[in-house]
């Protein structure tokens, strides 16, 4: 079947909330190979924030993450943080693109999140062999760039505006949700008294 985007179609805002939304194996149907050449970090990183937007419309933490083959540009996985939605406490959006990739030589692949990775995140993407990592968001919270750099991991900062101001609402609004996604349940009980 022939991909519905090729090389010629205008790469939008639609047309990123489309790759965002459509499960990963069927992208093939979506973008062509001629039109995935065309993709730029800033592109996958826009993707990984509208995922980021679908998971704060689910009501749950504005967190998304796409991984991209170094090879090809294909999008082999991508997620949303689903913690909430889920009611599981470590589905954050690197483990849900992680998952959604499945068993694959992450070697050779590169994963854009659009907030700074957690401590378990950090450590499953040095575990699993990426060879780049690009954040999309230090302002609201960093920290974990200097371990992945420390394990051999190329790590580049690429700041989303839209990111940045989506997770900034979503902290400002939710704080207990905040803090239970970064640190557990015990945290918001030691905070509330």
């Amino acid at each position: 079947m022939e991909a519905l985007f090729k090389s010629y179609s205008e790469n939008n805002e639609a047309v990123l909330r489309a790759i965002a939304h459509m499960p990963t194996q069927s992208l093939p149907v979506l973008i062509g190979q001629d039109f995935v050449q065309g993709l730029t970090d800033a592109d996958y990183m826009r993707i990984a924030v509208y995922l980021a937007q679908k998971s704060d419309e689910e009501g749950g933490c504005p967190i998304g993450a796409v991984i991209v083959d170094n090879t090809t540009g294909q999008i082999v996985g991508k997620g949303h943080n689903t913690l909430i939605q889920e009611d599981h406490p470590y589905n954050h959006g690197e483990t849900s693109a992680i998952r959604d990739a499945g068993r694959i030589d992450f070697s050779q692949t590169t994963l854009f999140t659009s907030l700074s990775p957690c401590d378990v995140c950090a450590t499953l993407l040095y575990m699993r062999g990426f060879s780049r990592v690009v954040v999309g968001d230090v302002t609201n919270a960093g920290g974990n760039e200097a371990l992945l750099r420390e394990k051999g991991i190329q790590v580049d900062i690429l700041e989303d505006k839209l990111g940045i101001e989506q997770y900034a609402k979503f902290r400002a609004e939710k704080p207990d949700q905040d803090l239970e996604d970064w640190q557990g349940l015990s945290a918001v009980k030691n905070q509330c008294g």
